[in-house]
Order: C-alpha cells, then sequence, then structure tokens
C-alpha cells in the first residue's frame, strides 16, 4: 500500500508539473518542433527545469540504501546504443512529433475526455500490442540488438 500511495503521489505531482509548465497543450510541442517557423521554446524550459532538479537532487536520493518507496533501486545496466535502441527512438519521436503528445502527456490528458489524447494513448498501446506479437513471432527483439 505504502508503494502504491507513494506512486500515486509522485504521478499526481508530475501531471501538475505537466500542467503547470504548458506541456499538456499540444500546440506547446509542434511549436517546440517547429524550429524553422514559429518556434515555441516552452518545452525547453521545462525539459532544462527537470534536468536541473533531478541532477541536485539525484545524488542525494541515491545515498539512500533504498528508495523511499520501494525495496530495491532500479537502475538500468546496459549502457550501448543498439539498433533497437535507434529504431525505437525514431518511432517514438515521430509519433510524439506527429500527436504533439509523449506518452506521459496522453495518460495525464485522458482526463479531459477530448478525442485526441484518447487516439494517442489507444495507438501507443496499439503499438506496443503490436510490437508484443511481432517479437513472439518473429524474435524481433534478438534481431534488432
Amino acid at each position: 500500500m505504502k508503494y502504491n500511495l507513494g506512486a500515486l503521489i509522485v504521478g499526481l505531482l508530475f501531471a501538475i508539473g505537466l500542467g503547470l509548465s504548458g506541456i499538456l497543450q499540444p500546440a506547446n510541442i509542434i511549436g517546440f518542433l517547429d524550429v524553422f517557423g514559429k518556434w515555441n521554446p516552452t518545452l525547453l524550459f521545462t525539459m532544462a527545469g527537470a534536468v536541473g532538479v533531478h541532477f541536485i537532487t539525484y545524488k542525494l536520493i541515491r545515498k539512500r540504501k533504498t528508495p523511499m518507496f520501494s525495496k530495491e533501486w532500479f537502475i538500468p545496466t546496459r549502457q550501448e546504443i543498439t539498433p533497437a535502441l535507434i529504431i525505437g527512438s525514431l518511432i517514438f519521436g515521430i509519433g510524439w512529433g506527429l500527436g504533439g503528445y509523449c506518452p506521459t502527456v496522453s495518460v495525464t490528458t485522458l482526463a479531459s475526455l477530448e478525442t485526441r489524447p484518447i487516439i494517442v494513448f489507444v495507438s501507443i498501446i496499439f503499438g506496443m500490442l503490436l510490437f508484443g506479437l511481432l517479437d513472439k513471432k518473429t524474435n524481433l527483439k534478438s534481431k534488432l540488438e
């Protein structure tokens, strides 16, 4: 229960931050990607703020034996850049640019009951299911790595 409550609090805090920063508005995402038109640096400032907070707090948080709301740390150990990482990043970026929503924002904006975030969210789920199906049939993941 403690872990679920912690996840809920962190998720709500994150959602509030996204809302206050204006990143829940697809126009801000699309404006950020429009570097040769009416460029909107809102996303850049939001990311810089997030990286700054992370940079300051990460070292302090990692001094703890375990996280506050989990029994263990989940730190990625792989550092190599694989074809799967590159392809996945490209698909993610293209989808983000076309939809105007990243996965987190699409989940956060589901509460608005607007059509666009629902379509983006359903597309994300469909893409995950499609990859799972292709991976089972062709062992795609091992071929991409």
